[in-house]
């Protein structure tokens, strides 16, 4: 049997006004995720817990069947455990984002996209200056860093996630709280450090957004979870560009893939991503990937950028794997959002998405379309959405 999930992060929306009342689930073209709901079943499964603040850090725990209210220990450490960074006693990960700072407002939460190359040169220069004993920084991928300080109060400060606030006043939105002062002390400080430098003024004369400021959110102290293959009987590996996702695969037990390419943006490569599915389940049993594009156009209020990426997920990705699991003797296949990211507001929401499932001990209901509408219709529900793994994994004939 093989089985392979795979996730278009952020696809769900609301109804659009210029869309004639449609989400973009619904107008884009999506013959793939329309046929798994026509050949299987639709339905509707809730992946944010109540109380968890709306993100994939929660949601993808969901989707590979932990439950957050057991396992969840904050965003940054599970990014953290992917770049090998070990979280001792005391020490709490912050994610730390680059973002751009203009006219005192939270102008883009991404630095305006900024490469690996130019990322790693900005936080290497704040860990020179404003690294120590007290705090420390790791280089990710593009806009996405690690933080790492002492103090474990810190876990209390209440951060807000800078794509939930764009636009709005960087001084309104700091972190709060026992320990606060810490953080904004080392935000406010990457600030004056970051405007000058030299990557952000050849950004500027390319007419690119600088990278002048560090946004912490997301923090925790060290997590782990018990292993994917001993609770579920199936191994493999996850595909994804985001190393928020590769480290909960590393704290599971499954493999995290690399896949040349895959940048987490619009011009993500899913065919190769489509292609390194297909070689982990000639090897192993299971397989999870994980396309971010839907997610970050919904977050810049992109509505053609949304589109154009459900249609190449659809086409390029799903496509891909449904073709070649239809010719193995026995698969499961499931298809969903991982939260719901509606384009008018530009941020993540708690509600309830659609999922569709196909193959085999999966009996076909009277589906004809991969659309939240469908799945809100259906009798096919998941209030904890962290059950909906065993059941894909335990449905047998």
């Amino acid at each position: 049997m093989k089985y392979a999930v795979l996730i278009g992060d952020g696809m769900a929306d609301y109804p659009l006004g210029e869309l004639d009342g449609r989400t973009p689930l619904e107008v884009a073209i999506t013959p793939n995720m329309d046929g798994v709901a026509r050949l299987g079943q639709l339905g509707l499964a809730r992946m944010i817990p109540p109380g968890f603040a709306p993100g994939s850090d929660v949601a993808i725990l969901s989707i590979l069947g932990y439950d957050p209210a057991l396992y969840y220990a904050g965003r940054a450490p599970m990014e953290a455990a992917r770049l090998g960074i070990e979280l001792g006693e005391g020490l709490v990960a912050f994610r730390c984002n680059l973002i751009t700072v203009e006219g005192g407002r939270i102008a883009d939460y991404s630095g305006g996209h900024i490469g690996d190359s130019e990322a790693a040169e900005l936080v290497g220069f704040l860990d020179q200056h404003l690294g120590g004993e007290d705090a420390r920084f790791y280089a990710g991928v593009s806009y996405r860093h690690i933080c790492v300080m002492k103090g474990s109060n810190l876990t209390r400060v209440s951060c807000v996630p800078p794509h939930d606030v764009i636009g709005q006043p960087v001084r309104a939105n700091l972190p709060r709280g026992e320990g606060a002062e810490q953080v904004v002390g080392l935000m406010e400080r990457s600030y004056r450090l970051l405007c000058d430098h030299d990557v952000n003024r050849c950004r500027i004369e390319r007419g690119e957004r600088p990278a002048n400021m560090i946004w912490l959110w997301g923090q925790g102290q060290a997590a782990s979870l018990p292993p994917f293959e001993q609770r579920f009987g199936v191994g493999g590996g996850v595909i994804s560009a985001v190393d928020l996702v590769k480290g909960i695969a590393g704290l599971s037990g499954l493999h995290a893939i690399d896949v040349p390419g895959g940048t987490g943006y619009y011009d993500t490569d899913y065919e190769a991503k489509a292609e390194h599915a297909i070689r982990c389940l000639e090897e192993d049993d299971f397989v999870l990937v994980h396309v971010e594009a839907p997610d970050e156009a919904s977050h810049n209020g992109e509505l053609d950028q949304k589109l154009r990426a459900i249609e190449s997920f659809d086409s390029l990705v799903v496509g891909a794997v449904r073709r070649w699991l239809s010719r193995q003797p026995a698969y499961r296949l499931l298809v969903l959002p991982d939260h719901a990211t509606p384009i008018q507001l530009r941020s993540h929401t708690n509600d309830p998405v659609p999922f569709a499932w196909c193959g085999e001990g999966v009996e076909a209901d009277d589906a004809v379309a991969f659309t939240e509408q469908g799945a809100t219709e259906s009798e096919l529900q998941f209030n904890d959405g962290y059950k909906l793994m065993e059941d894909f994994i335990g449905r047998r004939q």
